[in-house]
Parts: C-alpha cells; sequence; structure tokens
C-alpha cells in the first residue's frame, strides 16, 4: 500500500512546478506538526563560525529551549530571564532578527526543573492572528518530589496559557490546571479549529485540556487515569473514518476525538514516561519512547477501546530514544537517539536498516527538507543525512554555540537557536510565505 502522506507531499510539489514553495512554521514541528517541509530551496551547507550562508545571527535574551515559530515576516520566541524571573514573549522581524517587541507573560519564581530543561521550553502556536504561549507559575513552597527515586523537594504550580496579537496586546490569561514535575514545565500548544489543545500531563492529577481560542475558556477536558508525567504533544491527522488526535504519556498511546476530548482507542504502555511527538504515513503511527524502557512502535489506527494486543503492528527496542521526536521520509522511520546515534527503521515490518554515531548528544527533534533529514546535535553539529539502506551524511553543518531547541523552516531558510543566538540560515526566495 502506498505511502498517503509521501504521495500527497509529492503531488503538491508537483502541482506547484518549478517555483519555490513556502510555508510558514506555526508552531511546533512546523505546519503538520510532524518536522516535515515541502520545501525543495532549504539550505544544506552553513558555518555559523564563519558566517557562510547566515543571513543573520542575534542575540536573544534570556534561556530558553523552545522552538521559533515563524509566520510570514514575525518570528516568535519565548524565554526566560533569570535573574529577573521573567517568561517573555518576543517578536523579531524575519529579515533583520530586529526585535519588534517583547512582552512579560509571567514573573514568578524559578520552578525546580531537569539539567537539560529549560524554563522556557514550549514552543509557542500560531494561526496567523493570535498568538499563544504556555508557562508555569510556581507559587513558592516546595513538596516532596512525587514518583522519583531518590527523594528531593519540588516547587509545583499552575499552567498558565495566554494570547496575544500581533502587536504583542495580551487577549486573554487562564489557568487550566496544576502541574507537578520534577523535571520542570514543558507544553506546546496545538490549534485545531475554534480550540487551543494542551497537554498536562504530570505527577498529579493530570489532564489533556480543549480551550476556546477566542475566550480560553474551557471546552473539554480528559482526565489522565495514570497522573505520570510526560512532555508530549498531540498530532492530529483525518483517518479510520475520523478525525483523530494521538498522543502519548501517561503510560499509554491514546486516539482522542480533538473536539470533545473523548477517547477513541488506547495501547497500554510501553512505558512509563514520554517526552517525543508521534509521526504518520497514512497507514500508521508511529512513537518513539521512552523511559525507564525505551521503544519504537507502528501502531494501526482503525481501531477502539484497548487495542494494546491487536493494533500494535511492529514493536522494537532496538533505540534509546526519550527525548527527540522521529521524522518519516517515505518508508524510512528517522529515530535520534538521545545518547547521539542515528537510527533507520523500515517502516513495513520494524526492521532497523542502520545504526550509527551522529553526534555527543541529541535533544532537538527531526526536522526533513530537500529529501534529506536534519539531525542536529546538542554541540550545535546539524548532519544532514540521505535516506537509504546505510547511514549517507551528505553534508555537516557546525552552529559555533550548543543548542537544545528544534530547528524551524520557512520561505527557504533555516531558523536554529542556540545557547545565546538565534540564526537565519540562507536567503529566503520570495517576499513572505502565505
Amino acid at each position: 500500500m502506498p505511502n498517503r502522506t509521501h504521495c500527497l507531499l509529492s503531488l503538491l510539489l508537483l502541482s506547484v512546478g518549478p517555483q519555490a514553495v513556502a510555508e510558514n512554521w506555526p508552531g511546533w514541528r512546523g505546519p503538520r506538526g510532524d518536522g516535515t517541509s515541502i520545501e525543495t530551496n532549504v539550505p544544506t551547507s552553513w558555518n555559523g563560525e564563519t558566517g557562510q550562508n547566515i543571513a543573520w545571527k542575534v542575540a536573544v535574551p534570556g534561556v530558553g529551549h523552545a522552538s521559533p515559530v515563524v509566520w510570514q515576516n514575525r518570528i516568535f520566541l519565548v524565554s526566560c530571564l533569570e535573574e529577573e524571573q521573567k517568561r517573555v514573549l518576543i517578536c523579531l522581524d524575519r529579515t533583520s532578527g530586529r526585535t519588534l517587541w517583547q512582552k512579560t507573560v509571567v514573573e514568578s519564581i524559578l520552578e525546580t526543573k531537569h539539567r537539560l530543561n529549560s524554563h522556557a521550553s514550549g514552543t509557542p502556536a500560531t494561526d496567523g492572528r493570535t498568538i499563544y504561549v504556555t508557562f508555569l507559575v510556581a507559587d513558592g513552597h516546595e513538596v516532596p518530589a512525587p514518583n522519583v527515586g531518590k527523594a528531593r523537594p519540588v516547587t509545583p504550580g499552575e499552567m498558565v496559557v495566554a494570547a496575544y496579537d500581533f502587536n504583542g496586546n495580551r487577549l486573554w490569561e487562564v489557568k487550566p490546571g496544576q502541574f507537578t514535575s520534577v523535571h520542570g514545565f514543558c507544553s506546546a500548544p496545538v490549534i485545531y479549529r475554534n480550540l487551543l489543545i494542551v497537554n498536562g500531563d504530570h505527577d498529579g492529577d493530570s489532564y489533556v485540556v480543549g480551550l476556546d481560542r477566542s475566550t480560553g475558556k474551557t471546552v473539554w477536558k480528559a482526565a489522565r487515569e495514570h497522573k505520570t508525567r510526560s512532555y508530549c504533544t498531540p498530532i492530529i491527522r483525518d483517518v479510520a473514518g475520523k478525525t483523530q488526535m494521538v498522543m502519548t504519556g501517561s503510560k499509554r498511546i491514546v486516539s482522542f476525538d480533538p473536539l470533545t476530548g473523548k477517547q477513541y482507542w488506547r495501547v497500554e504502555g510501553p512505558t512509563e514516561q514520554f517526552v517525543s511527538s508521534m509521526v504518520f504515513d497514512g497507514r500508521r503511527f508511529y512513537m518513539t519512547a521512552g523511559f525507564p524502557t525505551h521503544h519504537v512502535m507502528g501502531i494501526k489506527p482503525d481501531g477502539s477501546g484497548d487495542v494494546t494486543d491487536t493494533h500494535v503492528a511492529w514493536h522494537s527496542t532496538q533505540a534509546k530514544c526519550y527525548v527527540p521526536s522521529p521524522v518519516l521520509v517515505g518508508r524510512h522511520l528517522f529515530v535520534a537517539d538521545d545518547r547521539g546515534t542515528a537510527n533507520c527503521f523500515d517502516t513495513e515490518n520494524g526492521e532497523r536498516l542502520w545504526q550509527d554515531r551522529l553526534g555527543n548528544h541529541f535533544s532537538a527533534s527531526l526536522v526533513t527538507a530537500n529529501g534529506l533529514v536534519y539531525f542536529t546535535a546538542d554541540d550545535g553539529t546539524t548532519s544532514l543525512v540521505r535516506p537509504g539502506p546505510k547511514m549517507d551524511v551528505v553534508h555537516e553543518n557546525s552552529l559555533g554555540e550548543f543548542t537544545f531547541a528544534s530547528p524551524a523552516v520557512s520561505d527557504g531558510q533555516l531558523f536554529i537557536r542556540g545557547e545565546e543566538h538565534l540564526f537565519a540560515i540562507g536567503q529566503p526566495t520570495s517576499v513572505a510565505a502565505n
């Protein structure tokens, strides 16, 4: 059976002829939420230290691991000004990197977190008129950390979700639920029709919530039975006769109705904690996880209820991927092992075609453009891999500083957020994305 997602992307590319296709990058993992870009002129060679193919490089105030979001001539970033204890939303001009405005969203004590997390890790989302952000507000008190092997304190708090217009005016702010995690906070909102969907998995009364995008009011709220921290962003697809919002977390893989929060099907396990987002090829959803055990799975999407024993098409434990999200190119599923290896699986049967050392450590999720896969390691090295039966690295590019954020692709450019700077790589090929 052909890969329908791949075929649709191919048809779209053919329909526009030789002209370059320009896309916005409106939220976590781009316009389709899966790390794919249909652009064919994305840079493949650059050097952040020498300036080779760097359109501009600007210092970013504060610290944050959230990805940049791009809409036409604007870029949005969130960051934490640690000394001032402020979490901010920043709007930049995409042609120059100049700051257009900066707004303080939250001002509170810094919550406890994992050393590889930040206090501004949730990638914003935009519909071209409004920009949506999420943070945690801790009130200062400490409690014993739940669900940990070694006793230590944690600062619980409330999730804050806020909406701003493109001029930086706050439209609304709500607190949809509590949040407690020794690893800190991260939740990337997802736009679906009139809703903003936010994951509230944590070590407490966990939930997934659908908010009215115009007011912030709760439309639905689905409780998560196992009450366990995870940091997964849902992916929404029309499949098996219905719209499904599929995500890992809370010791399960679950399909919801995104309009109501009603559960369609679930796969129990296969582990406790999850971070990465899933991908879909028109036939199956693919997941990578997690902690304390590691798994890669292909899952059939047409079930109902508990499908643990019937709808797992294949299951591998050969890649130890926890944080980075995978990407699909044709029948190849690419997985970045946190510890620095690259893996390629055949989506037909789950066979691992190859594994090889590619970096020091991976935090960033994978993206694909030009038929290549972009692996960005923590040290700022991005390796471009051509799909095939063996690992084929066609380019290796240095940023010149560490990075923990996932890249964004828009209008012939690649945007990578380093620890200190935002880099615009390559020259834009059109006036703006539509």
